[in-house]
């Protein structure tokens, strides 16, 4: 058995938003405009919605099921299959690797879990625990303290864990 295929952020955006139900390009096109939940954290225009299907359909995560009449060209619809639902579930449980993907990747899937409906609780704990020791280990002083590169990591990991602790309090069960 192959290797599933390696996503990019704005396949998962539009698989997040295709699984919500059947839909065509346009359709989430608008939903990833820069003044939307999810364009707020991934503005994605409409060409590179129309390629996302493209490989979505490609490594059997979406298939189109019918054809609608649209203002100009016909509208594909396209819908998720459970291959698909099942990536996006693998996909919005795992937390990011690394403090810079924070901004894009997690923020992506948070938009995503509130959407759907579902507590983002435990993807913020699996995000607490696999950032921990690089956040402990960048909160430690440097050795060098006139090292731009280092200091801005170290704020950036100091506002990370308490984003993180934020978070956890806001989503936590009364």
């Amino acid at each position: 058995m192959t290797d599933p295929p390696s996503l990019s952020a704005t396949d998962h955006a539009v698989l997040g938003l295709l699984a919500e139900g059947p839909s065509h390009g346009f359709a989430i096109a608008k939903q990833l405009d820069p003044d939307t939940e999810v364009g707020r954290v991934l503005t994605v225009r409409r060409p590179l919605v129309y390629r996302a299907l493209d490989r979505l359909v490609e490594a059997g995560y979406a298939e189109p099921v019918t054809t609608e009449k649209g203002e100009g060209p016909n509208r594909v619809i396209h819908r998720t299959t459970a291959r698909g639902r099942a990536r996006l579930r693998r996909w919005l449980a795992e937390p990011v690797g690394h403090v810079r993907e924070l901004r894009i990747d997690f923020l992506l899937k948070l938009a995503l879990l509130r959407r759907s409906g579902e507590s983002p609780l435990q993807l913020i704990h699996a995000q607490q625990r696999a950032l921990g020791s690089t956040l402990v280990a960048l909160d430690e002083p440097s050795a060098d303290d006139e090292d731009h590169v280092e200091m801005w990591r170290r704020h950036n990991a100091a506002a990370a864990a308490a984003y993180l602790e934020d978070l956890e309090r806001l989503h936590r069960p009364a």
